[in-house]
């Protein structure tokens, strides 16, 4: 057994309870707020400073454009970060009365995003940050004594809930045009997302009251999702951190890339290695998604699944390590960059989802860790842990063979 893991776990699982139990209510009525804008063609404005906070504004900002749950309308959404410039600056340019503003990095005092998002507000948008007294109209105080990697896995499932269950109130026109009739509805292809709302009525306490359910319902999977990661995989992670400090150890650096979604926990997972928040030695770490000029070369004259493949055989050297990042485990790009490492000698960790896919099948990796779970959403939340105790088993150093028995 390994303490790290274990406190690892309980640590999130003590501080999703504690975060969704107080704030469901508060999510059901923000996504009433959050879908009367869409319906009146407002987009969401996501915008953060460091790199970790770009992974979450990129991250938000794909999920609302391309809905990977089949039935889905694409909603507008605007990703805003360093790379532009000063984000008071960009919000003055791109923000408009009838958007909403999502913030990442106010709690912790980032001078350029509560610039930002004061400038959202004095637009007219309607203003979701974390942390308390920021600024913002809608603010979410994680819990107190949560390390920051616990409370980016809090915000990461809040802006995934908040763009699944947006979309029941344009299940209820009546509720987004300031109409009070009761209307039987039904939520279609998407029902099993939603158990609450089939068949039901459409007065706005009724609706909140069944989306706040619905909010609980979801944090509840994601803790026994981060459970059987953590749990099932507990070796799989112990030894991949092992090997990932001996390339570190070595002068290796990690290479990381996924698609969508996963592209971006790839960014987040390096801005971990380069800078963990925690003060931990800085890591050697290269994002494979980060270079659009490489990625749209690629694509563009050979193919999307070669984007990452000619990136390690351009960047991988003996010693390296990949960290790859896929829902699917069938990614056609993931699948020929682990193909390419192994060939090149670098250590392979891969994070999968649904039974592990071609991934797991097949043994393309050196260190396999499986989420076991079809709801992709689900799925990130809780490779973002897997990834995360990842980065803190590799700082523990000699101290992981001490710490099993």
């Amino acid at each position: 057994m390994n303490t790290i893991t274990d406190d690892a776990l309980a640590r999130r699982l003590q501080a999703g309870e504690a975060f969704f139990g107080a704030e469901a209510d508060r999510i059901a009525r923000l996504c009433h707020r959050m879908a009367e804008r869409f319906a009146r063609g407002g987009r969401l404005i996501a915008l953060g400073w460091s790199p970790a906070a770009r992974s979450d504004v990129r991250h938000v900002a794909v999920e609302f454009v391309h809905p990977v749950i089949v039935g889905k309308r694409a909603l507008p959404a605007i990703g805003l970060a360093a790379e532009g410039g000063s984000l008071a600056l960009q919000v003055d340019l791109i923000a408009e009365p009838g958007d909403i503003a999502i913030a990442f990095g106010a709690e912790d005092g980032e001078a350029e995003t509560l610039a930002g998002l004061a400038r959202a507000a004095d637009r007219g948008c309607l203003t979701i940050a974390f942390g308390t007294g920021v600024g913002a109209e809608w603010e979410f105080g994680t819990p107190q004594g949560s390390d920051p990697f616990v409370r980016q896995e809090l915000v990461e499932t809040l802006y995934h809930v908040l763009w699944e269950l947006v979309h029941v109130f344009f299940d209820h026109r009546g509720l987004l045009e300031g109409r009070t009739e009761r209307r039987v509805h039904d939520t279609g292809a998407s029902s099993f997302l939603y158990p609450f709302l089939a068949e039901t009525e459409t007065d706005l306490e009724a609706v909140v009251a069944d989306v706040r359910e619905s909010v609980l319902m979801k944090a509840d999977e994601v803790g026994a999702l981060r459970t059987q990661t953590l749990t099932d995989n507990r070796d799989a992670l112990v030894a991949a951190a092992a090997a990932v400090r001996a390339c570190f150890d070595a002068g290796g650096k990690l290479l990381a890339f996924g698609n969508g979604g996963s592209a971006t926990d790839a960014m987040d997972a390096v801005a971990d290695f380069r800078a963990a928040p925690q003060g931990w030695p800085a890591r050697p770490a290269l994002d494979l998604t980060e270079d659009s000029g490489i990625l749209t070369a690629l694509a563009n004259d050979i193919g999307p699944e070669v984007l990452f493949q000619r990136q390690i055989i351009a960047y991988g050297r003996p010693g390296d390590a990949v960290l790859s990042l896929s829902t699917s485990g069938g990614s056609a790009n993931v699948i020929l960059a682990l193909e390419e490492a192994r060939k090149r000698g670098l250590v392979t960790v891969a994070l999968v989802g649904y039974d592990g896919g071609r991934v797991a099948a097949e043994g393309l990796a050196d260190h396999v860790i499986v989420t076991r779970s079809q709801h992709i959403p689900r799925i990130q939340e809780a490779q973002a842990s897997a990834y995360h105790v990842l980065r803190e088993l590799v700082e523990s150093g000699s101290s992981l063979s001490s710490q099993q028995t």
